[in-house]
């Protein structure tokens, strides 16, 4: 090895170092005093826009407190908050890449997702629904056949119709939304004869629609999942401080007061209610606070 060589081997093996002490999440925010959100468009009352970059909703709230529990921990003057819009096709690849430090959208924790990144606890527990307009008739599954289903791109919803026991027979047509607002378009103008998705983005987005009271929520519960805020995998500093905040929040309350704020009480920006009272399945969870994948719940 030639003098150059070894100058060149000598600083790469300093840099590798440098960003390996760099790379964990807290790190990376100690150094930039700023931590990047992702956040939903549309996802129900969990993460929406209120345009002009702004973003609200349960999930938002919740990360915006775990992350001034981490500037404390951190001990800085200050942390910048920032948001980064993301979809369910892109939502795992940019917290992989480090795009986002926190997910906080409505992402349900699952075996195959966890091979790629991390879950914290359990904040919300989904029933997996089916919306309609009030005067199709539609009341379960059994009446879609020969219908037009809408359901959002990147997701699991339709798989879910598809495989419950009371669709054998059904058949019905996969009709596609970029994002959540755009599913319920789908329905709104008459593209769509049903909406598939999780219950509180159907209540969320019949709250918000011109017309709430042509919509109904109807049929049987398709799947209960757990969603959960969602971080890079194989960091174990970061997740244990973002647990704790959230256990921190059940523990004391404020994270059911956080979840009457958003999901009975009147939200912005029309100062509607999307009306869904704490569930016992949420109730569950927060008793006994755990990351555990969907499968577990489909066990029992």
């Amino acid at each position: 090895m030639n003098p150059f060589s070894f100058t060149v081997a000598t600083l790469a093996l300093l840099a590798a170092g440098a960003v390996s002490a760099q790379s964990g999440t807290l790190a990376k925010i100690k150094e930039d005093q700023a931590a990047t959100m992702g956040v939903r468009e549309s996802s129900g009352v969990l993460s929406y826009t209120l345009g002009d970059g702004k973003y609200a909703g349960f999930h938002v709230e919740v990360c915006t407190r775990v992350l001034t529990d981490v500037q404390k921990h951190l001990g800085l003057p200050k942390l910048d908050i920032r948001y980064q819009a993301v979809t369910s096709q892109n939502r795992i690849p940019l917290v992989q890449n480090g795009t986002v430090d926190i997910e906080c959208g409505s992402t349900t924790n699952t075996t195959a997702r966890r091979k790629d990144v991390a879950f914290a606890v359990t904040t919300y527990v989904e029933e997996v629904r089916i919306a309609v307009k009030t005067k199709s008739g539609i009341t379960g599954i059994g009446q879609l056949s020969g219908r037009s289903v809408s359901t959002t791109t990147g997701t699991t919803s339709v798989q879910l119709l598809r495989k419950h026991k009371r669709a054998a027979g059904v058949d019905f047509k996969e009709v596609y939304g970029k994002d959540h607002a755009d599913s319920f378009l789908l329905l709104e103008t008459g593209r769509a004869d049903a909406f598939v998705m999780d219950g509180q983005i159907l209540a969320g987005n019949i709250a918000k629609s011109k017309s709430p009271g042509d919509y109904r929520i109807v049929g049987e519960v398709l799947s209960v999942e757990p969603i959960a805020i969602m971080m890079r995998k194989d960091d174990p500093a970061f997740k244990k401080l973002v647990d704790d905040s959230i256990v921190a929040m059940i523990k004391s309350g404020e994270m059911a007061k956080t979840y009457d704020k958003w999901f009975v009480q009147p939200i912005p920006p029309g100062d509607t209610r999307v009306g869904l009272p704490l569930s016992n399945a949420t109730k569950a969870a927060w008793a006994k606070p755990n990351d555990r994948p969907v499968e577990d719940y489909l066990k029992k």
